[in-house]
């Protein structure tokens, strides 16, 4: 088998066992990059004399007998973690020439266990898109057709790990944005518990959904890799101290008894029916492995849209109210005065859809409006919370679709944001709740992949984990790779 169809797991193993060295996988892989990038545009960044040193220092760390579990793994992050000595653009122009001082905690940690840094993905501009079409260095193409999206905003990442050009990467998800990339590429990516993973030196969108997670071929890596970056983190006030368990030991407890909770409210019209089919199936997998299932609702779910869409907003013009052209990012040239610089550098700097968020955020905070929309929308968070909560004291998960479609062609929904804020409608929900959730690949509509996602209460990555491991076990699905790039 060619070293780019292993996973992270296998990789582990033949390196320990000297089958081939970490600086061979990083020339695999960097090879894999400028054969097959270009037509993708799924990395803004590769590091090749970077990735090269690492993968020596973890060969010779490998060879001294001080290798851990993911010694001398090459893997991408998404462009939104500051990485200290180079670019970190967020996918914007205002960050095009952004250098960062400091390692963000993922990217500190992830270096830490020793694995090899290849590059930074393209991504949503600050992660503000369902599709991957909002970056300023261009859209990121789906490998299974590359007319099509491959979701957003971590589209670089899932797009580089499904056309296997690195065995895994990292992502974050706000309102979906490792999730349903995920499904619409045919991988697994994993977005923890709020406060699970640190969120220091990652760019912010909104402060209050932000998570970092992964995307990688099977919940089984996604468990290796979890189990590095988890864990709490003095420097980020939102991060939990709650000890991390060993993920990898929990994948092999069996499903049987599990209680699974089918979510009505996520098998609406709004469902692709050819979706919904294989969705049902995925589900029957887990009923032979002795699984449950009983319905549940979660009556104010269908409110998760309207809800983030006035939240998040907010939470951006906030946050981005600090690119100003003064201290670092975009500047205008030759500014007349200190409000020609901000007008002009902003203007420039951001794209429409960072724009269109900043200018609802600011419109929902303004004097007399925010009780009417932003005070609302928390209360609505709540209960959305609340239904969560309710759901979790009859069963142990819950299950559904990841989108209501497979991907969709490039352009074709650009015009008509409602539509694109429309894709998020079954991920929003965990996000606002602070809840783990998983995606996984189970089946194709048309040749593109469709996702089987997993909710869990608070701090069950485990569980969750446990189950897509069990169902990959049953199913080929997550094996399978797009034509080309086998």
């Amino acid at each position: 088998m060619s070293l780019h169809l292993h996973t992270i797991a296998q990789l582990a193993e033949g390196l320990r066992a000297r089958r081939f060295s970490s600086v061979e996988l990083a020339r695999a892989c960097l090879a894999r990059i400028a054969a097959h990038d270009k037509p993708l545009n799924a990395f803004l960044t590769v590091m090749e004399e970077e990735a090269l040193a690492a993968a020596r220092a973890a060969d010779a760390a490998i060879a001294a007998g001080r290798a851990g579990p993911l010694t001398g793994i090459p893997l991408a992050h998404k462009d939104i973690f500051c990485t200290a000595g180079t670019r970190t653009t967020c996918g914007s122009r205002m960050l095009d020439n952004f250098v960062s001082p400091y390692d963000a905690t993922v990217v500190e940690r992830w270096k830490a266990a020793g694995t090899v840094l290849i590059g930074k993905t393209n991504m949503d501009e600050f992660a503000m898109g369902s599709s991957n079409e909002t970056s300023y260095y261009g859209p990121v193409r789906n490998p299974w057709n590359r007319d099509c999206v491959p979701g957003g905003s971590s589209g670089g990442s899932a797009a580089a790990v499904a056309a296997r050009l690195v065995p895994a990467a990292s992502g974050t998800d706000t309102g979906g944005s490792i999730r349903q990339p995920a499904a619409l590429v045919g991988i697994t990516g994993l977005k923890p518990t709020y406060g699970r993973v640190s969120r220091y030196g990652m760019i912010a969108f909104a402060s209050s959904l932000d998570q970092a997670g992964v995307l990688a071929q099977t919940a089984e890596d996604a468990a290796l890799l979890l189990g590095a970056m988890a864990g709490f983190d003095p420097r980020d006030s939102t991060s939990v101290d709650e000890p991390v368990p060993d993920y990898v030991a929990a994948l092999a407890r069996p499903v049987r008894g599990l209680r699974i909770g089918l979510l009505k409210e996520f098998f609406d019209e709004g469902l692709e029916p050819r979706n919904a089919r294989l969705v049902r199936d995925a589900l029957e997998v887990f009923r032979r492995l002795g699984a449950e299932t009983v319905e549940v609702s979660l009556p104010n779910l269908p409110l998760s849209v309207p809800t983030y869409y006035v939240v998040a907003p907010a939470e951006c013009s906030s946050n981005l109210s600090r690119y100003d052209g003064v201290r670092f990012g975009y500047r205008a040239e030759n500014p007349r005065d200190l409000l020609d610089l901000y007008k002009r550098s902003r203007g420039e700097g951001f794209g429409p859809e960072v724009k269109r968020r900043i200018m609802t955020g600011t419109y929902v905070l303004s004097a007399g409006y925010y009780d009417a929309y932003y005070l609302k929308a928390q209360k609505v968070r709540q209960l959305i919370s609340e239904d969560f909560r309710r759901a979790f004291a009859q069963v142990d998960v819950l299950m559904g679709p990841t989108s209501p479609t497979p991907a969709f062609r490039i352009g074709a929904k650009v015009d008509d944001p409602i539509t694109m804020y429309l894709n998020d409608i079954y991920t929003i929900g965990a996000n606002l709740a602070g809840l783990p959730a998983i995606s996984v690949p189970c089946g194709f509509v048309d040749e593109l992949p469709v996702g089987l996602q997993i909710i869990g209460p608070f701090f069950s990555e485990a569980r969750l984990l446990n189950a897509a491991h069990a169902f990959q076990k049953e199913t080929q699905w997550h094996s399978r790779v797009p034509r080309g790039y086998e």
